[in-house]
Order: C-alpha cells, then structure tokens, then sequence
C-alpha cells in the first residue's frame, strides 16, 4: 500500500475528481442529480464551504471548493454527500459486493476521490477552465455554454467568463492535450 498523504491545508481551494463505480453513466440522472443537490445542501449546512466551480457529467464530476479558514476537513464533507446521496437512492439487491456491503458502501461512487490543493491565482483558473471545458473534451457537446450541469452558466452571469468562452475548438490544447 502507498503511503499516500492528502493536502490539509485548512482555508485553502481545493480541486476534486469523483467518478462513479465503474465510470457507471448516471450522475446526469434526475434522481440522482436531485439527491446529490439535496446532499450538499445538508453537509454545507453543519459543514460550510463554497463551491467556485462545479460540472457533473454521466460518469464523474469535478469541482473547485473554498474551506472556511481553520478547516481542513474535505473528506468528512465528500464522505458525508456520498453517503447521503447513496442513501436517498434504491439499491439493486444483489448488485453490491462482499466487500462493499461489510464497508456499507452503496456501490455508486468508487471507494476515494482525487484532490489538488490549489497553489495560486493561474492554477485556480487553469482548473476552472478545465472543469468547465470536460464536457467538450468528452464529446459531450460542442461547445460549453450547451452543457446545462456546469457552474459556467452562473460564472457568465456574474462576469467570470464572457459568454462565448469555450466554442468548438477555442479551448483546444489549453489543458495539456
């Protein structure tokens, strides 16, 4: 086993990748979009932090959150949102492993999630942008403003980016492929 350590920088920004169990294509769902919502709403309310950046496609998401100075915590908070939304979720009987079911784990998300403590101003906008062109780079759609799980929209109204950003093609080769 590695001897990986997570960042815990209490107050800092913080990048993360979530994905379902195995990449399953259903975060997009209705159901399940609406628990996921309701989930944050319950942990940012005895837990508070702010989301900067946010999209959700069918197998992952990715999002940018500011803890509250003094608090490291991110991993009670996304242990927390998963668990909540598994929970408001039926299960398939028989569709979960020995080993899922002694760890009481739903089978929806994959066991952990990947973080990226946020260095400075150009490494919070480079993730920003990448989380909000994912759905391009996936082939989801041509161009970001028509993805409607995305912060992008918000952004626009609040003059972060203009409200062209991320046609088809204007974004290629910005995130290193």
């Amino acid at each position: 086993m590695s001897d990986y350590r997570r960042a815990q920088d209490a107050g800092a920004c913080y990048f993360f990748t979530l994905v379902t169990q195995q990449r399953q294509p259903m975060l997009t769902q209705p159901r399940l979009r609406e628990a996921l919502r309701l989930a944050i709403v319950q942990v940012r309310q005895r837990y508070p932090f702010t989301i900067a950046g946010w999209v959700l496609l069918p197998d992952h998401l990715h999002c940018l959150w500011q803890l509250p100075a003094g608090d490291a915590d991110f991993g009670l908070r996304w242990s927390l949102i998963k668990r909540l939304t598994s929970q408001a979720l039926p299960r398939a009987p028989g569709a979960i492993s020995l080993s899922r079911c002694l760890r009481r784990e739903s089978g929806l998300w994959q066991r952990r999630f990947w973080e990226h403590r946020i260095r400075d101003e150009e490494d919070y906008r480079r993730h920003l942008d990448y989380l909000h062109w994912n759905p391009v780079r996936h082939g989801l759609v041509e161009r970001v403003v028509d993805w409607p799980w995305s912060s992008y929209h918000r952004l626009v109204r609040e003059g972060v980016y203009p409200a062209d950003w991320g046609g088809a093609g204007e974004a290629e080769g910005t995130f290193g492929e």
